[in-house]
């Protein structure tokens, strides 16, 4: 559970969303057993819901880990739909290559290996959306970079934004996570007063924020 919100309601609208296919369950059953942080079934929904209404065709994603929402947003977008995701952990490389060529999806998948910052700063593409969901405390640090791979009007949504609780009230930090604390809240201030973007953060599964990126050519 997310601990930012009541069991009994994660419970309840998790119960509302139908089954994904066989092997889509499998892989999140398969994750979950070996402790590998995926995105929660509600947050799932909610950015397929955002990828049909808005027409994504373009994803880059950081923080790869086994390819499970990589793998999420390549079938909500269809076959037309092109996913680049990074990841720097090699184990974690090596499953998700697999994880992604079992399900067929190796030709829409582009998995890039090496540090975020790195790969970002070497990147001049342009995306309908990002997907932010590597290490919390350097999310500040990749925004100025994801801001100019984002195309206008696109969308760049960061996952596990209230971490556990601990970024809402000093009573839930732990010691050893207070720089990530901080720096995690420093990026929710900057991205919902940031003049280039439009902010909406929710409790979903352990907090997503959305932010929209204005015209400024048209604002």
């Amino acid at each position: 559970m997310s601990e930012i919100v009541q069991d009994y309601i994660e419970d309840y609208l998790r119960g509302l969303i139908p089954a994904d296919r066989p092997q889509i369950e499998e892989f999140r059953k398969r994750a979950i057993d070996d402790a590998i942080p995926i995105i929660h079934k509600e947050v799932q929904k909610h950015i397929e819901l955002l990828i049909a209404a808005q027409k994504i065709r373009t994803i880059l994603e950081v923080g790869t880990a086994v390819g499970f929402s990589a793998s999420i947003f390549a079938q909500a977008m269809g076959p037309q739909g092109q996913v680049d995701t990074i990841e720097r952990n090699l184990n974690l490389v090596v499953q998700a290559d697999e994880n992604i060529t079992g399900l067929g999806l190796n030709h829409q998948i582009n998995l890039m290996v090496g540090d975020a910052q790195e790969k970002l700063a070497e990147l001049d593409k342009k995306y309908d959306m990002i997907f932010l969901d590597g290490a919390k405390g350097h999310y500040i640090h990749l925004l100025d970079d994801c801001l100019r791979c984002l195309k206008p009007g696109g969308l760049l949504i960061s996952d596990n934004v209230l971490f556990k609780g601990m970024i809402a009230t000093n009573e839930l930090v732990i010691r050893r996570k207070i720089t990530i604390v901080k720096r995690m809240r420093v990026y929710l201030e900057t991205i919902s007063n940031h003049p280039q973007l439009m902010t909406s953060i929710l409790p979903l599964g352990d907090g997503l924020a959305i932010s929209w990126k204005k015209d400024m050519e048209t604002n």
